[in-house]
């Protein structure tokens, strides 16, 4: 489960990012039209937020450092529903910008933003899920051992050929590094 939620929150990522990045005015545009920040911080925003989403999608696929990334994740996705929200509170019509484009909708089209709201908590979920739980077989992480693979699952990279099925032996172990 946290292999198939890690590719589908990085899938959205990398779309996400990959979608924004060859138009960086279309992007920043989208970060101006929330109203949130100052024009220079959203100018910043809107230069680094889709490699900061690509980067992040990249590091959930292979699933290095899974962990941080995921917790990456989760705070865009809050980052995200503030901003949709405040904008549907302050009565903006806007695109959300969420896979490019972005800024003021044409005249007599409305924003509908409860159905973004709603994808994002549920990536936020996702992205929790990520943060807590072992980040899978084929992550990584567990390769490098610096994560568990999930209780009972074997990392296909794990070689079990030197384990030693002795207890006595591995009783004799334990005693040798108390002494």
């Amino acid at each position: 489960m946290t292999t198939v939620a890690r590719l589908v929150l990085a899938g959205v990522l990398i779309v996400a990012g990959w979608s924004k990045m060859g138009a960086p005015a279309l992007s920043i545009q989208a970060v101006k039209a929330y109203e949130l920040l100052p024009e220079a911080v959203a100018e910043i925003v809107g230069y680094v937020l889709p490699i900061l989403e690509i980067v992040i999608g990249l590091l959930l696929v292979i699933g290095l450092l899974t962990r941080m990334a995921a917790i990456a994740t989760a705070v865009l996705m809050l980052a995200f529903v503030i901003g949709i929200a405040s904008a549907w509170a302050r009565g903006l019509n806007i695109d959300c910008g969420c896979f490019g484009g972005g800024g003021a909708l044409p005249p007599g089209q409305k924003a509908n933003y409860l159905p973004e709201i709603l994808r994002d908590v549920g990536f936020l979920a996702l992205a929790a899920w990520v943060a807590v739980k072992p980040p899978g077989r084929f992550a990584l992480d567990t390769a490098l051992g610096l994560a568990p693979a999930a209780d009972g699952d074997q990392s296909p990279y794990r070689d079990d050929s030197d384990a030693d099925d002795d207890p006595e032996a591995d009783e004799e172990r334990n005693r040798e590094k108390d002494d």
